[in-house]
């Protein structure tokens, strides 16, 4: 005997299976691979290769929890008081921390978009949307009343109005999130004393001539130790 509640769930998982494959069909079909493509190849060397480095978003460059609360560590916040000095931390800090400020801030906005229960029924309803027109346009133009619809001009039309619906839906999350997360960046970095962690362009190479006089004597490897 089968199970009715494994019939519907196949039916369901069949039809988003069938809706992905319209969709990536009606990509590829809409030239979008290629007009990407161009688009990359109007990018210039130098960026390509600046990313390919993983210069900016190298893992390496996130810091852990105990660098960046300065767990163990005499002071690791103070305000500094000389302005030279503050602006010098500021700069070390957003250079030092800028992925963790950056993790900071889109965890901060997930948060604020789970919370908001509007943000998440409106998305919801934006995507059933979408489902729906991917399905009146799978067979050709669809019909609205006595106006026919092509399938590009329905795309063009559910883009520009997912646009409007998202600004409208996410504008209270994204200015929650901008000054929320800029008031704990600007806290942090104000307040953080990271002077001691510096990364390998930060170092200073040392090099010359060591000389040594009376005073230092004891740094020469000839000193002997005093016998008693």
């Amino acid at each position: 005997m089968s199970n009715p509640d494994v019939q519907p769930s196949t039916g369901s998982l069949s039809s988003l299976m069938g809706a992905m494959s319209s969709v990536k069909e009606k990509w590829d079909a809409s030239g979008a691979n290629e007009a990407m493509a161009s688009v990359s190849g109007q990018i210039p060397q130098g960026t390509r290769d600046y990313f390919a480095g993983n210069k900016l978003f190298n893992r390496e460059h996130i810091r852990t929890l105990t660098v960046f609360f300065g767990l163990g560590e005499d002071r690791p916040f103070y305000m500094e008081r000389s302005p030279s000095l503050l602006l010098e931390r500021l700069r070390h800090n957003l250079m030092f921390f800028y992925l963790n400020y950056s993790m900071m801030t889109a965890l901060l906005f997930v948060l604020t978009l789970v919370v908001s229960p509007s943000a998440i029924i409106g998305i919801a309803m934006l995507g059933a949307a979408w489902l729906y027109v991917i399905k009146a346009t799978q067979e050709g133009p669809m019909k609205i009343g006595p106006i026919t619809v092509s399938q590009k001009v329905a795309t063009l039309v559910m883009a520009g109005i997912s646009i409007l619906v998202l600004m409208r839906i996410l504008a209270g999350v994204f200015w929650w999130t901008l000054f929320s997360g800029g008031f704990l960046v600007a806290a942090h970095a104000f307040l953080r004393d990271a002077s001691l962690h510096k990364d390998e362009e930060d170092k200073v190479v040392m090099s010359g001539d060591l000389t040594l006089n009376d005073e230092t004597s004891f740094l020469n490897e000839d000193a002997q130790p005093d016998v008693v």
